[in-house]
This record gives C-alpha cells, sequence and structure tokens, in this order.
C-alpha cells in the first residue's frame, strides 16, 4: 500500500486549514484547532461575532484607513480564529486546559493573552504574523511554541490527492 498516513501535527494543521476556509476576513483567512490527547475538542475561525454582518458586506475600517498588519486590531470587527476556538469551547463547557492550539497563522497578542488564561500549553502555526509581544508572552508563561515549515499544506495536497481515487490499492 502507498498510502502515507500524516503525522498528528500535519493532520491537526490540516483541518485548522478547513476552519480557514469559512473565514469572513477580507484580509486574511485564519483557521484554529484545539486538541487534547489528539482529540479535537474545538475549530475557529476569523470572522464578525454571530449575528453581525461580515467585513465583506460592510467594509474593512482598518483596510480603509490604511492600517498595517499586526496594529490597531481594536478596530477590527472581526474576532480571531483562536478567540473563537476558546469560546466554542467554554459555550459547550469544554476545558482548554493542557491543550494545543493549531494555528494557520502565529497568534497575536490579544489571542497569545486568551490562550495564557486558557490554559492551553502549546502553539504550533505555520505563518508567522509580526507580533513581538506576543512572542514575549508565550515565552514568559513557557507556553511551547512551534512553527511548522510552510511545505505542510504541500504536504496535505499530496495526502489528499489519492484520496478521492475510487481504485485504492
Amino acid at each position: 500500500m502507498n498510502y502515507k498516513r500524516p503525522e498528528w501535527d500535519t493532520y491537526f494543521m490540516m483541518i485548522a486549514g478547513v476552519a480557514a476556509s469559512r473565514s469572513t476576513c477580507i484580509r486574511r483567512r485564519v483557521g484554529a484547532v484545539i486538541v487534547r490527547e489528539n482529540h479535537i475538542i474545538s475549530t475557529g475561525y476569523n470572522g464578525a461575532p454571530k449575528g453581525l454582518p461580515h467585513c465583506g458586506e460592510v467594509g474593512c475600517l482598518r483596510s480603509i484607513l490604511g492600517i498595517p498588519s499586526g496594529e490597531r486590531h481594536e478596530i477590527c470587527r472581526g474576532s480571531h480564529a483562536e478567540m473563537n476556538a476558546i469560546a466554542q469551547a467554554a459555550s459547550v463547557g469544554t476545558s482548554t486546559a493542557g491543550a494545543a492550539i493549531y494555528c494557520t497563522h502565529e497568534p497575536c497578542s490579544f489571542c497569545t493573552k486568551a490562550i495564557i488564561n486558557a490554559g492551553i500549553r502549546r502553539v504550533v502555526f505555520v505563518h508567522p504574523y509580526p507580533d513581538e509581544l506576543a512572542r514575549q508572552m508565550r515565552a514568559d508563561a513557557a507556553i511551547r511554541t512551534e512553527k511548522l515549515p510552510e511545505t505542510v499544506f504541500a504536504e496535505v495536497a499530496s495526502l489528499l490527492e489519492g484520496l478521492f481515487n475510487p481504485t485504492f490499492q
């Protein structure tokens, strides 16, 4: 058999990528998956809070004002993928203590604060984000942070290539 099973990190990042496909942010599509003991406990993607219009409908104030990436998060109407995954777990009474979070993009300082307070102990991401304060806070909180190579998404594509082939050998 030629089929290669993905490693756990690749598997969970693949699911974070699928979550990102639901994003309604017009600047950056981000997905997150919270995992404990290799079991998914929550997912999230970035977009407006429940019931509010999305940026695609009303525009992005940060884009209109020309605000660079990594700055002035407080005027963004969207909620980040990490925050949404933590909120989803909380809304159904699932503890995130001791969990890992897989994010397509490195968490910002706002999300890092939530990650620390949620008791998440490991952060795995692919795309770096320009927020030195977030990195310092994760280091100060002794949160294990790992960057996967961008080639992980190419690996995911090759893993999926034969998935829909009806003649599995």
